[in-house]
């Protein structure tokens, strides 16, 4: 049984006799403060906060950190104050406690925003001191170690959230062993019966596999003794939560995923992890494009190794690790080597770079918390930067940037700078002009073409996978749907003065204080905002200040906008009518999103004119610039390769084919409804005139609404 006297033994390896005290004195106080209460198994509370300080004791984390172990429940179950820690123990100890104790309880499922909120507070205690997390991990092990106690549908919460959360945390802080026993354990909560029967498989199979295992690592130790290359050989299991998710992930059997071998080798140095690379190679082929160098680019997460796939005898694939001890240290403890080198006095590189790296990541979390409104989207996005693997590109000037496997060239630029993405127009990968859709390669070359006159585009957020950047693109188009919401319900609001006869400059503050108070606005953009989005119409803000007047009532005479280009977020086009520049145009003023434009002969107009909806006049601009999206129905015979011929005519006209369907009403004759892209009426009307001219074309229009 672990007792304070056996932890202060364990802890004299490695700090000094005060520092143990201190550890001590902070036991003393919460066996105190905990008197009386119990957990769930009947043992004694302090058992538990005892049983965390030795998981982080097991990696040598500084005195501090144990002290908050100690305590970390004190504030949450027993009533003391952080002032009260910190006069007893120091500000540093108090803030991790207070960290801690913020994270405590989080609810799931039932209450996802209580969770994404707690999660925040998370990012903003790790912000401040990243030994708030590496105590809540240890925290969250000794619980995922005493689950027995709990009721069964309490266990499957607190794995589900686990899987989903802390695991992923340990392994991009590279504490590679937590991370392995937090998926283990959760999955043994989670499906105790798809556990229970991978484990029982694999005992099975483990007894079959020794004698190959064995000759395998005695053929890698006798051409390493022959290179003269001292080096532990190891052979590794892999674990069952990393079996399960390759069976359901690449649709793999059990038997598939076991006939794969793992080793691992260390050696003394990097230069000597190369030396074993080519003694590996000259004993087994290696397998082409599986080999990766994380020494030279390491991980996001600071793990440095070399990893190579050979073919061994009777063609079995043998996955091959090789790192030095220090690699090795830091791909088991991540960010918390790091106070162990720190405490030993050794100023380790690898070390610091893993504590470097995690903080980066810390400080994205909170670019993204910055850019994102709900607490729900800042954990989802998360959970994506969490889980993904790494791809390694280049800048032009050769600059390694780390991004989530799947990234395009849109997440690249969001990754150099929110600036960057944010006036991104093209991209050229390797030299060569690519779509900004395209997923990414580990090795390549981008080079992000901008515009200062640019601005994201709402598509992006269709194929962008980090978080930053899905973060920063929704920052900027509600930032920008707000400024023109509000430039849109101004400008309404002023016409509809001017056609009353009022004036803005004329009405006083008592008149501005009753419209404020009466759209229940906080200020005059709001109540502008509230107009341009159709909350509430310009019409019914001059009746309060008019209560009398009856002109305009039905909302006519009053134009407020003309149309500038296709791409404003507050202007959206009809697609039942397709209006183009050149067309007689309706604005319908919609409830939340703004203005749709409708060509005035389309039926729904009529329709919205019979139920009194707000319509109102609106004017295409005369220098109205981009394409609109129009359809053309061309009835034709039906011939061999007729819509290749059409799609050739249509693209020579300078046109883009947005979509097209095909209709065919019998042998002889078909309807083709084609979806294009036109600057105006006048383009549109090249474009039929040349479709017109075809023999096969028997009529072309735009379809009647």
């Amino acid at each position: 049984m672990l007792t304070i006297d056996s932890l202060s033994h364990r802890l004299s390896s490695y700090l000094e006799p005060t520092q143990i005290n201190r550890v001590k004195r902070a036991y003393y106080y919460a066996e105190q403060a905990h008197a009386g209460q119990y957990r769930r198994s009947g043992e004694a509370y302090i058992t538990h906060p005892l049983a965390v300080a030795n998981i982080l004791a097991s990696i040598h984390m500084d005195h501090q950190s144990l002290m908050a172990a100690m305590l970390h429940d004190v504030i949450e179950d027993t009533g003391i104050g952080k002032a009260a820690i910190s006069h007893q123990f120091g500000e540093q100890v108090a803030n991790i406690v207070d960290g801690v104790s913020k994270l405590a309880k989080i609810e799931y499922e039932t209450q996802a925003e209580k969770q994404a909120k707690n999660f925040q507070k998370m990012a903003m205690a790790m912000a401040r001191d990243l030994r708030v997390i590496v105590v809540k991990l240890s925290d969250r092990l000794h619980n995922m170690r005493t689950l027995g106690a709990l009721p069964a549908e309490k266990k499957r919460r607190i794995a589900k959230e686990t899987l989903e959360i802390y695991a992923p945390i340990a392994h991009r802080l590279g504490m590679n062993d937590w991370r392995i026993e937090f998926e283990d354990r959760g999955f043994a909560a989670m499906h105790p019966l798809r556990a229970t029967r991978l484990h029982a498989s694999l005992q099975q199979v483990r007894g079959n596999r020794k004698t190959l295992v064995e000759k395998i690592q005695a053929a890698i130790e006798l051409r390493l003794q022959r290179e003269s290359i001292d080096g532990l050989v190891i052979g590794r299991e892999k674990h069952l939560f990393s079996i399960y998710n390759k069976m359901r992930s690449k649709h793999k059997s059990f038997k598939e995923i076991m006939d794969v071998y793992a080793f691992r080798i260390i050696v003394e140095d990097i230069d000597t992890c190369y030396r074993a690379l080519g003694a590996i190679h000259n004993l087994y082929k290696p397998k082409p494009g599986e080999f990766k160098d994380y020494i030279a680019i390491s991980k996001e997460n600071g793990y440095q190794s070399l990893h190579t796939v050979i073919i061994g005898t009777q063609g079995v694939p043998i996955e091959v690790q090789i790192r030095t001890k220090e690699m090795d240290e830091l791909a088991s403890r991540g960010v918390a080597a790091h106070w162990l080198y720190k405490s030993s006095g050794d100023d380790d590189s690898a070390s610091a770079g893993s504590y470097d790296r995690a903080n980066r990541w810390i400080k994205r979390l909170l670019e993204i918390q910055q850019h994102t409104n709900s607490s729900v989207e800042f954990v989802e996005n998360v959970k994506i930067d969490l889980f993904r693997d790494e791809v390694y590109v280049f800048t032009p000037k050769g600059e390694i940037i780390e991004l989530p496997a799947g990234s395009t060239p849109v997440d690249f630029a969001y990754a150099v700078h929110t600036q960057v993405g944010n006036t991104c127009v093209a991209c050229r990968i390797n030299d060569r002009p690519a779509p900004l859709s395209q997923q990414l390669e580990s090795g390549q070359k981008i080079k992000i073409i901008s515009s200062e006159k640019s601005q994201p585009n709402p598509n992006w957020l269709n194929f962008v996978i980090t978080a930053k950047a899905r973060a920063a693109i929704r920052h900027y188009l509600k930032n920008q749907r707000h400024t023109e919401s509000v430039e849109l319900g101004k400008r309404m609001f002023m016409r509809a003065l001017t056609n009353n006869n009022l004036q803005f400059d004329q009405l006083n503050h008592d008149q501005i204080t009753g419209l404020l108070e009466k759209t229940t606005s906080e200020s005059l953009d709001e109540m502008y905002e509230s107009v341009g989005l159709g909350r509430i119409t310009a019409l019914t803000i001059t009746s309060i200040l008019l209560p009398d007047s009856d002109e305009n009532r039905d909302g006519t005479g009053i134009t407020p906008i003309s149309i500038e280009s296709p791409d404003s977020l507050l202007i959206s086009f009809a697609r039942c009518c397709r209006p183009i520049p050149g067309d007689p145009v309706v604005a319908h003023l919609s409830t939340g999103k703004g203005v749709v434009v409708h060509r005035e002969p389309c039926k729904n107009v009529s329709d919205l004119r019979s139920k009194k909806e707000s319509l109102s006049d609106i004017s295409w601009s005369p220098n109205v610039t981009g394409e609109f999206l129009t359809i053309i129905r061309v009835e034709v015979k039906s011939e061999r390769g007729i819509i290749a011929s059409l799609a050739t005519r249509i693209a020579n006209t300078g046109t883009s084919i947005e979509g097209i369907q095909v209709d065919e009403r019998d042998a002889e004759n078909s309807v083709i409804t084609l979806t294009v892209a036109v600057t105006s009426r006048v383009h549109l009307a090249n474009v039929m005139r040349s479709i017109r001219n075809m023999r096969s074309v028997t009529s072309v229009g735009r379809p009647k609404t």
